[in-house]
Order: structure tokens, then C-alpha cells, then sequence
């Protein structure tokens, strides 16, 4: 076979799908290459993806499943987190979620809960029967988006301050596949 050397590769009519190979073959990407999306967004695997975070602490009322107020990212691949909502709505596909909620003052129950249009699909709870507990609690989910589907991370406890910075109360997610 011979090998085709150009700059760029377009439809005939300039819009629509271009197709690259056809079912069962493979497309060979070399070592050392990279994409880049300079107008648009990437999809597929690991994209879209988002990191955000708490710019500042948050004071969460005792007993109430709180969305929390996730209004900076660390980065945003494809747009799809919205820092004014708190919500990460995606193209269909599935996601790995992650969220960590950290609390600053000593209470007896923490709650991080990763949100699908407003009800559960992840709880991480830490409990003590005395004694009380001040940390971070960790939050996964491996979940299905359908394109209209959006995610929130909420946390629950007594009256609490959640604690700011992108290592402490943060939300994340990236795609895995189809």
C-alpha cells in the first residue's frame, strides 16, 4: 500500500462525518503523536473531562443533603462542567466520578453524596457512635451519562463548614467509553 501525505483532510461538501477505516479494521497511532481540538471538542475515551472545586469554604445546615458549590476548575476538556450550577452535564457515554468532601470541625457523621439529576448513585458516610471526627471523605462511581443526565456532588452532616482548595472538597469525572 502506498502512503498519502497532506495538511489537511476535508468532506467533499465541507461539513458532515468523515470516516476514517471501516468495522474490524485498525487505525495505527503511532508513538510520539498527539491530537489536538483546537475548534470543537474531543470525544472518546477520557474526554470529555473536568476537575472543579471549592473556591471557598461552604457552610452546610445540619441534616440536609447539601449540592455544594463546586464554582472553580482546575480544567475543563470539552466545557461541560457549568461553575454557576455546580453541574457536570455530558454527552452520552460512561463516566468514572470522583468526588472528596473535607469537613474543618469535628462532627459525629459526614456524608459525600455523587448526584444524578438531583437523587443519589454514590454515598460514602463515616459515622462514630461518641467521639467525634474532622477529615475528608472520598466518593466513586462508575455511571452512565445519556446526554441529558447532569451530576452534582452534595454533602450531608451536622452544621459543618465544607473547606475549600482543590485537594480537600473537589468533584471530578472522565469518560471511560461508550
Amino acid at each position: 500500500m502506498g502512503t498519502i501525505k497532506t495538511t489537511n483532510i476535508e468532506t467533499i461538501t465541507g461539513s458532515g462525518t468523515l470516516t476514517l477505516g471501516q468495522s474490524g479494521e485498525t487505525i495505527s497511532i503511532p508513538s510520539g503523536v498527539t491530537f489536538s481540538a483546537t475548534a470543537g471538542t474531543m470525544s472518546g475515551q477520557n474526554y470529555p473531562a473536568f476537575k472543579s472545586f471549592l473556591s471557598s469554604n461552604q457552610v452546610i445546615t445540619a441534616n440536609t443533603l447539601t449540592v455544594l458549590q463546586m464554582n472553580d476548575e482546575v480544567f475543563d476538556e470539552g466545557g461541560y462542567y457549568d461553575v454557576t450550577t455546580y453541574r457536570f452535564t455530558p454527552p452520552a457515554g460512561k463516566y468514572s466520578f470522583m468526588g472528596n468532601v473535607g469537613n474543618g470541625e469535628f462532627e459525629i457523621y459526614l456524608q459525600a453524596s455523587l448526584l444524578k439529576n438531583g437523587s443519589s448513585i454514590a454515598e460514602s458516610i463515616v459515622q462514630f457512635n461518641s467521639g467525634t471526627w474532622a477529615g475528608r471523605l472520598p466518593v466513586h462511581v462508575i455511571e452512565e451519562a445519556n446526554g441529558t443526565d447532569y451530576f452534582e456532588l452534595a454533602a450531608q452532616s451536622g452544621d459543618t463548614t465544607i473547606l475549600s482548595n482543590n485537594y480537600r472538597t473537589f468533584f471530578s469525572a472522565f469518560r471511560i467509553g461508550d
